[in-house]
């Protein structure tokens, strides 16, 4: 069902539908995480994608499905501080919010924004790609693991108030 999205960049003035998109994704989480844990992550997510706050050396790459924007992954580069001071920097570029709203879920996207970072990394001359999730998102854990990410406790990092936020690697040939 994939071949028929193209991952690319995403262009500037699809900045404000990736936001939406985005927000739409995450949405879920409301339900499911505690209160203090779900108001961090909606402010984080907010921080990275408004435009006065978002870090300008990340790149924003999206799926596009006819004409439609159906995913779409922050993908910051290894000198980027993508989570504002709260872990130690890596030598890897970090893959951040992936998000991929509920109407295009079960069509291959999550898999296909993850080789682009991963493609990308490797054009960086990165040896891995990191990220980080929490216990509330299963699916994307499953995702990130048959994607071949494992998991690196030693990036964990735990923001006031909020579940633990784990670290992970995949390692890149």
């Amino acid at each position: 069902m994939s071949h028929d999205i193209i991952v690319r960049l995403a262009r500037a003035d699809e900045r404000a539908t990736v936001r939406e998109l985005t927000l739409r994704a995450y949405a879920e989480y409301a339900d499911v995480m505690e209160p203090a844990a779900w108001d961090g992550l909606a402010a984080a997510v907010h921080a990275a994608l408004d435009a006065e706050d978002a870090d300008p050396r990340a790149e924003c790459i999206v799926a596009d499905r006819a004409g439609r924007l159906v995913g779409s992954v922050m993908l910051y580069p290894a000198t980027a501080d993508a989570y504002g001071g709260a872990t130690a920097r890596t030598a890897a570029p970090e893959l951040r919010l992936l998000a991929v709203p509920p109407e295009a879920r079960g069509l291959g996207v999550g898999r296909l924004l993850i080789e682009a970072c991963a493609r990308r990394a490797r054009e960086m001359g990165a040896r891995e790609l990191g990220l980080h999730t929490s216990r509330s998102m299963a699916v994307a854990r499953r995702l990130y693991a048959a994607a071949g990410f494992e998991r690196a406790p030693e990036r964990d990092f735990r923001p006031e108030g909020a579940e633990l936020v784990e670290g992970y690697r995949l390692r890149l040939q």
